[in-house]
């Protein structure tokens, strides 16, 4: 797919996988490598789940190993019986809250919102109401379960002050497809920033792994024995003490463009925690901008792009247009280099 999927809700492709049935299901497997561990086993050989839910279904004593119950650990035979029940998933305690939704891709494995800067994704302590999961639950009347529950499974995190595009799968086995294609790094993910000074060099790559600080425990920090975390980024534009930069996550981790633009002497415009509040825009300006994604039903390149609010825009001290040119060319190129 060369082009960008409109901002519409789209039906599921024809051929396209059903969601996992609503009741439980009983798998009877056969080990076929000598050693593996059980958890791993189960991650590999049933596609909808992850190496932590295969664990949460064996401390439950859902999965036997040759008639008696297994441990994460147990080390298969060639030939072992492997029996996993996965129960049905269970209505969420939570209370569906309506409420508009910038919906720019949907098929019945999943979806993709334009999410706005100031909502918080998951509840909470202080947030037990008012969140996206709250409205995907109002949404998603197709939902299937995750992790033994209906819900929606949020595939990456966006800070309550980060806008743009977030991915939810409906079920297990769409959750565990993309999530994947994260670890696998070809789920790619731009972000549009506006940085305080001039990253040195202009282009480059920050690896540096991150942790809770132990100085304040809201925050998170360059720590030696932290979560590897490496991002990827290129200016684009500096003018009045600010530029521009196209940044690519290549992992995950909690606040992580926020501290490593902070740890090279950058912090993002606008960041109340690891520089100053206020900015340009009067908010923190990060914008997750572009997503491109293999489908979970048939493996089709989807890519998307959310335009920056107005507000981001209006505050930003360089030439937009010409900003946004300049990353859709660099975006463009690294697309097409990729899939050659």
């Amino acid at each position: 797919m060369t082009g960008f999927t409109p901002a519409a809700r789209l039906e599921q492709p024809s051929g396209a996988a059903a969601a996992p049935p609503a009741g439980p299901r009983r798998l009877e497997l056969l080990a076929d490598q000598a050693g593996e561990r059980l958890d791993l086993f189960l991650a590999r050989a049933v596609p909808e789940l992850s190496r932590s839910a295969a664990q949460r279904l064996i401390e439950q004593g859902h999965v036997l190993v040759s008639g008696k119950p297994g441990k994460a650990g147990t080390k298969l035979r060639v030939g072992a019986a492997v029996r996993v029940v996965v129960p049905a998933p269970v209505p969420s305690a939570l209370v569906p809250e309506a409420w508009p939704l910038t919906i720019l891709y949907e098929d019945a494995d999943m979806l993709v919102i334009d999410k706005p800067a100031g909502i918080v994704v998951h509840p909470s302590a202080g947030h037990e109401t008012g969140t996206l999961v709250h409205a995907l639950l109002a949404h998603c009347v197709d939902l299937s379960g995750i992790g033994g529950e209906r819900r929606p499974g949020i595939v990456h995190r966006l800070d309550k002050d980060t806008s743009g595009l977030l991915m939810v799968a409906k079920h297990d086995r769409a959750h565990a497809a993309l999530a994947r294609q994260l670890a696998q790094r070809t789920l790619a993910k731009h972000y549009l920033a506006l940085v305080v000074g001039r990253p040195r060099p202009a282009d480059g790559v920050i690896d540096a792994p991150i942790g809770r600080s132990t100085s304040d425990r809201k925050k998170m920090a360059i720590m030696p024995g932290g979560r590897p975390a490496r991002t990827t980024y290129h200016s684009i534009d500096t003018a009045n003490g600010h530029t521009a930069v196209l940044a690519r996550l290549e992992t995950g981790r909690t606040h992580q463009l926020r501290v490593h633009f902070a740890a090279i002497g950058c912090p993002i415009a606008g960041d109340p925690i690891y520089g100053s509040a206020g900015g340009p825009a009067g908010r923190l300006w990060l914008h997750a901008w572009r997503l491109a994604f293999e489908r979970p039903s048939d493996g089709q390149r989807i890519r998307l792009e959310a335009m920056p609010p107005d507000e981001l825009l209006a505050g930003c001290p360089l030439d937009s247009g010409r900003m946004l040119d300049r990353a859709r060319r660099l975006v463009n190129a690294e697309w097409v280099s990729s899939e050659q």
